[in-house]
């Protein structure tokens, strides 16, 4: 049994359900209207408004790797219909490095605060934890989205490093702040 194949259910700060989920080949036309909605709401992602520029094809090829890669897992989050949070953690299958994992989590901004990224994290740290392989997660996160990094120092996560001028949002420079979480050492 693969890691979250049923759907789990959550309370929500404002009393709502909060459904997580893995995604099926069915979801990607949301996903990738989702990221649409997401990327023109916040500066905080790697994309805008226009999303990743894919096809339905290539979302649906993307969820196919996702769901059988090993080292990966893709949580949607759902209240209601809404698809409110998509989120992801790889790891590497280069042996070197299989120990690190990245982390990617985004919210739709009506539903900030209401304990969803909280609770998406926290799933994919307890995958991290149940992995044979996972001792460090990583995550980016730019300099000024110091909600987002406050979570993140709530979760555990340490800052390590800065990536000066990482991000270029309409000619302005942003720095990324690296953070890791440690989980455990591997023998």
């Amino acid at each position: 049994m693969k890691y979250l194949d049923s759907p789990k259910q959550i309370m929500l700060r404002n009393a709502e359900t909060l459904v997580l989920r893995r995604p099926s080949k069915k979801d990607a036309r949301d996903m990738l209207d989702y990221l649409g909605i997401v990327g023109g709401e916040s500066d905080n992602l790697l994309f805008g408004a226009e999303g990743l520029k894919l096809t339905i094809e290539q979302e649906i090829e993307y969820i196919g790797r996702m769901n059988s890669d090993e080292n990966s897992l893709m949580v949607l989050s759902f209240v209601g219909d809404t698809l409110v949070s998509i989120a992801q953690i790889s790891a590497s299958d280069k042996e070197r490095i299989a120990h690190n994992a990245e982390v990617a989590i985004s919210v739709r901004k009506s539903y900030w605060r209401l304990g969803i990224g909280e609770a998406v994290m926290r799933e994919l740290i307890s995958y991290a934890k149940h992995h044979k392989n996972i001792s460090i997660v990583s995550l980016g996160v730019r300099a000024v989205n110091h909600g987002a990094k406050k979570l993140y120092e709530k979760m555990g996560f340490e800052q390590v490093g800065v990536h000066k001028d990482f991000f270029n949002v309409d000619g302005k420079f942003f720095d990324e702040i690296l953070m890791d979480m440690h989980i455990g050492s591997q023998e």
